[in-house]
């Protein structure tokens, strides 16, 4: 009887480890189905029903684990920031080269991302400029994923001996922020060297 109770147990621990499987999986899907189609479309433009199309889920699902499509633009955004953060940081860090050479990295780095069939430009942007402006939930969204990446661009510059590193690192973000713009509206990658060529002017005022 006991062998009997411990094997029911054992059977109800497995399929609530299983259920629990289940549900990251259809997380999983139904962010990355909102992604692909609220960068190429539009926030606005997709509805739930879209999502849930693409992510070959139910609209129960999305809601249970979302609560929201206001939700899933979150949880969206979130991965997005991580996946771009993780990407471009390990491409200014990969390898052994001086702060200097590592800042210099920035634009080429952007002009590959541009050059990219995907490229629909930077989901933060373009989610602020869909939403209502005086939203703050998305903004402030916005404005800790720029945090983290002028963070680190700031380091670099105070590394490589930059006077005024937060200043400058401001002044690089807005030329990464003005080339990502135009290179989502022209589909040129060249954007990226125009502002890489703007960018050595600006390290030699500051240097």
């Amino acid at each position: 009887m006991g062998a009997d109770v411990m094997a029911a147990d054992d059977m109800r621990i497995e399929e609530k480890q299983e259920k629990a499987r289940a549900e990251v999986s259809a997380r999983q899907r139904l962010v990355a189905a909102a992604a692909r189609l609220f960068c190429r479309h539009g926030i606005n433009a997709v509805g739930v029903d879209a999502v849930v199309v693409e992510a070959g889920t139910a609209k129960a699902t999305l809601y249970k684990a979302f609560g929201s499509k206001e939700k899933l633009v979150e949880a969206v955004l979130e991965q997005e920031g991580r996946h771009w953060r993780d990407w471009f940081l390990a491409g200014l860090d990969a390898g052994d080269a001086t702060p200097l050479a590592r800042l210099r990295r920035i634009f080429p780095l952007l002009e590959e991302w541009f050059a990219q069939e995907h490229f629909y430009g930077c989901p933060f942007i373009n989610a602020v400029g869909e939403h209502d402006k005086g939203d703050d939930r998305l903004r402030n969204l916005t404005l800790e994923h720029k945090r983290r990446v002028m963070g680190r661009i700031e380091a670099l510059a105070m590394q490589a001996g930059f006077r005024d590193p937060q200043r400058l690192s401001q002044q690089l973000y807005l030329l990464m922020d003005g080339a990502i713009v135009v290179a989502m509206i022209s589909r040129d990658p060249a954007a990226a060297r125009l502002a890489g060529d703007a960018a050595e002017r600006l390290l030699k005022d500051f240097s």
